[in-house]
């Protein structure tokens, strides 16, 4: 039972991991975030940014309150002026013994000698034997770097009582460490700091334990060893036995006096008494100087004497054992590496939250100084963190994750996240040629690829309808009801305003492909519930399937995809078409027609013909209406079915409208000139709805076509389809009012074929109803298409509205017309369309029906 429960758990624990590991693989502020900590790390490992940490040290050495002179030391030196009072270096050893015993009779608790005195300088030689027999006094000798380089210690002096002068110093020449131990030949050696507190120590009796490479320990106080990678060190040389030297102070240790005060006597004995004297050259001429934390690189602040040096070692040592003060603490490198990847993890979801540059270095600059205020703090509680790393991973980090999001939105959809059309592009191509290259490794054809191009249907009116933010919110709402419908490793992308792309792969067959197009039918068929509001939509989708046996590019594809989806959207919408290749000479011909109807216009390759109406109480012709023909110079004649609906889709047809109705106006002119005695004639000019869109636009060209044909506009006639008057039934009456208000007719042209208009007709200003072609093609069957017909005549009676019957085409139902008193009849019974000659020749006969 306890073992199925352990089972349990680390089931448990490993599947908690990798959901762990996983989100944060997916973020890629976090990704790029542990790459660059990862790469930090690496760097600072091999000592890369060991010299950039020190530096940040030193600058917080400097930074750090000065704690003042020891006042348990004194400092004899040996400046320029003894030297030259002197006039000889080395100093005599009588002058160093007389010094030492002026300096005993004030009762020191004990003197360290920092001058070598491995061979005599006399006279003197015997005083100073005999000075440095004294149980306080402790000597130095040099370890050095080889043999050669030693200096022994004075002869005669005990091994308890002479120590080692050796200062330790880093890559840059910088003291920073106090050596307390090193072994030589299995021989161990003390450094001259630490003999010279033992003594001071020693009327304390505190125990003092060396264990190697582990510690040294003076009473209850433990000496931790520096290791390779304490701290800012990496790469660190820790022969011997060191630590990290904790200065008092920079320029104001301890008290100092120099030899010839000593000498002359001019030291105050309270000064010395009961107190650690150590006598040392500050000479610059004797270059016993080093660099410290305090010289900074550009500035001219002194060096530090050696003397001094081993007086800040000494005053560290006393103050750990007899004041508790800590010596400085590092984090074990697991914390400092969660402490980089910490701070770099920060910098990575800052350069990827903020995009404004103002903002990101504004928090970017706190940020710093929040780190190094943080490792500050700590320093000033002995504790030495990384700073430089972190700083580097952060700003790194920060800088990766901007060029990831700048790469990223480059490559993906503001709004749905989703990858973009060029990313889709490049995952299509590599999609490709993956299956190009399993093709070519096996003799099995692989399966093939499939691309799904999905366009809303009447997203446009939504947009108007609801406005951009409710529509961007169902852009978004669809994207992720996508998602839902498709596995794991089909891509879905955004590519246009209301379009997605979706690329299948592997895929079997095509009926794989469609029954997918089905399920998202369905699912886009369910309403979209945005802030309590139900919206409805449906998809209009073009597939091409690839095959691995054949070459495609992606921007083919994507072409023939999207005229599938036009092809499903002339279809009906809400539906979905597979490519075919006809299609692609459907769409070529098209865009060649709009071509050629983009030159028609300049080469003047349209004309008109005219179809007569006629009086069908007198029988003679009472106008004409003017029907658009287009002459191709090599497709000849093109039907008005075939280039129409071109013309409305690229908006050609408002210069075209404007062309007939100046042309339609000016061969009217020519008739009321060339018969002057006949009825007054009549064309009429059918509107486009484009042409409608722009009401301004329309009754100003007409206006001044008037004004340039000099006719009167009672006798131009406008008609407009059932459809268009009832887009929009208060625009469309300010409309036909302004243009009533020029003398012109007006007529509902195709009545009955559209929405029904019954509701305002009688509002409209309008002069004439046509009635469609359909109805009165059916007359002679003596159905009900009669009574609708008399129908729409006797609506028209009542509004006080002429009507003209299109479709005319046999006597009987001119006739029949007649029976019922409609006003006017059009079709190929009395005239089919003519060209301008004709109709002129048509009028000069004076045909009689």
């Amino acid at each position: 039972m306890v073992h199925s429960q352990k089972r349990a758990i680390s089931f448990k624990f490993i599947q908690t991991s990798c959901r762990l590991v996983g989100s944060i693989v997916k973020h890629p502020a976090l990704l790029t975030s542990l790459l660059v900590a990862g790469f930090i790390v690496g760097i600072r490992s091999m000592g890369g940014l060991q010299s950039s940490e020190l530096l940040a040290y030193d600058q917080m050495i400097r930074l750090r309150p000065d704690r003042g002179a020891d006042p348990r030391l004194l400092v004899v030196t040996i400046t320029e002026t003894d030297i030259r009072s002197q006039k000889r270096w080395p100093i005599s050893d009588a002058v160093i013994a007389q010094a030492i015993a002026k300096l005993q009779t004030y009762q020191p608790r004990t003197i360290g000698l920092d001058i070598y005195r491995d061979v005599p300088h006399s006279p003197g030689e015997s005083a100073l034997a005999k000075q440095l027999q004294a149980p306080n006094l402790v000597a130095i000798m040099l370890l050095g770097s080889a043999d050669k380089d030693a200096v022994p210690a004075p002869d005669g002096v005990p091994p308890n009582r002479f120590g080692l002068s050796d200062i330790v110093v880093d890559p840059d020449a910088v003291v920073r460490r106090n050596l307390l131990y090193a072994t030589v030949h299995g021989k161990a050696f003390y450094s001259f700091s630490l003999q010279v507190a033992l003594h001071y120590l020693a009327e304390k009796h505190l125990k003092f334990e060396v264990v190697p490479d582990e510690a040294i320990k003076v009473g209850d106080t433990i000496f931790p060893a520096l290791n390779p990678d304490s701290g800012g060190y990496q790469t660190l040389d820790d022969r011997g036995y060191q630590i990290l030297l904790n200065y008092r102070s920079g320029y104001n240790l301890a008290r100092q006096v120099s030899l010839t005060e000593v000498l002359n006597g001019q030291v105050d004995p309270a000064w010395v008494k009961d107190k650690l004297v150590i006598i040392g050259t500050t000479a610059p001429s004797i270059k016993d100087l080093f660099l410290t934390p305090y010289n900074l690189s550009n500035d001219k602040s002194p060096e530090m004497p050696g003397v001094i040096v081993h007086a800040q070692n000494v005053s560290q040592i006393l103050s750990t054992v007899m004041d508790g003060y800590p010596l400085t603490w590092f984090w074990w490198q697991e914390g400092e590496i969660l402490w980089i990847v910490a701070w770099s993890c920060a910098g990575g979801i800052l350069g990827w939250r903020f995009r404004h540059p103002l903002t990101l270095g504004v928090v970017g600059f706190v940020a710093i100084g929040g780190l190094f205020g943080i490792c500050f703090i700590l320093f000033l509680h002995q504790g030495w963190i990384p700073f430089v790393p972190p700083a580097i991973a952060f700003v790194s980090s920060s800088v990766a994750a901007i060029a990831y999001r700048l790469l990223h939105d480059a490559l993906h959809d503001e709004l749905t996240g989703l990858p973009n059309r060029a990313l889709f592009v490049q995952r299509l191509q590599w999609s490709l040629n993956r299956s190009q290259k399993k093709l070519s490794e096996s003799a099995e054809e692989p399966p093939g690829t499939a691309v799904l191009l999905l366009g809303l249907d009447s997203f446009k009116t939504i947009n108007d309808s609801l406005g951009h933010q409710r529509a961007d919110e169902l852009l978004v709402a669809i994207a992720h009801r996508l998602k839902t419908c498709l596995r794991s490793h089909d891509e879905l992308a955004r590519v246009g305003g209301d379009e997605f792309a979706i690329l299948l792969h592997p895929v079997r067959d095509k009926d794989e492909v469609g029954h997918l197009a089905d399920r998202l039918q369905k699912q886009l068929k369910q309403p979209f519930n945005l802030q309590e509001q139900d919206i409805f939509t449906t998809a209009s989708m073009g597939i091409v399937w690839c095959q691995a046996n054949q070459s495609y590019q992606p921007e083919e594809i994507l072409r023939d995809a999207h005229t599938a989806m036009n092809q499903a959207k002339a279809s009906g919408k809400a539906c979905y078409q597979m490519f075919m290749s006809g299609m692609r000479v459907q769409v070529m011909t098209r865009m060649q027609l709009e071509i050629d109807l983009r030159r028609a216009i300049d080469r003047q390759e349209f004309q008109l013909h005219y179809q007569p109406f006629v009086d069908l109480e007198t029988g003679k012709i009472a106008g004409f209406e003017a029907l658009l023909r287009w002459q191709h110079p090599q497709r000849g004649f093109v039907h008005p079915v075939e280039f129409i609906p071109v013309a409305e889709e690229t908006d050609l047809i408002i210069p075209i409208g404007a062309w007939v109705i100046e042309e339609a106006c000016r061969q009217l002119k020519i008739w009321q000139n060339q018969f002057p005695s006949n009825y007054p004639l009549v064309v009429s000019v059918n509107l486009s709805s484009k042409q409608f869109v722009q009401p301004d636009d329309l009754v100003k060209q007409i206006e001044q076509t008037l004004k340039d044909t000099g006719i009167d506009g009672h006798y131009l006639k406008l008609e407009i389809t059932e459809s268009i008057a009832m887009t929009d039934v208060e625009t469309t009456i300010a409309l036909l009012l302004r243009l009533k208000a020029l003398n012109l007719q007006l007529s509902i042209d195709d009545f009955g074929t559209g929405y029904s208009s019954l509701s305002y007709l009688h509002r409209f200003p309008t002069d004439t109803i046509k009635v469609d072609r359909s109805f009165v093609s059916r007359m002679g069957l003596e159905g009900e298409d009669v009574h609708i017909v008399k129908t729409i005549i006797m609506l028209g009676h009542n509004l006080d509205m002429y009507i003209v019957a299109e479709g005319v085409e046999t006597a009987h139902q001119l006739a029949q017309l007649r029976s019922l008193q409609c006003e006017y009849g059009q079709g190929y019974f009395f005239a089919k369309p003519l060209p301008p000659d004709a109709a002129t020749a048509l009028l000069e006969s004076a045909p009689q029906w």
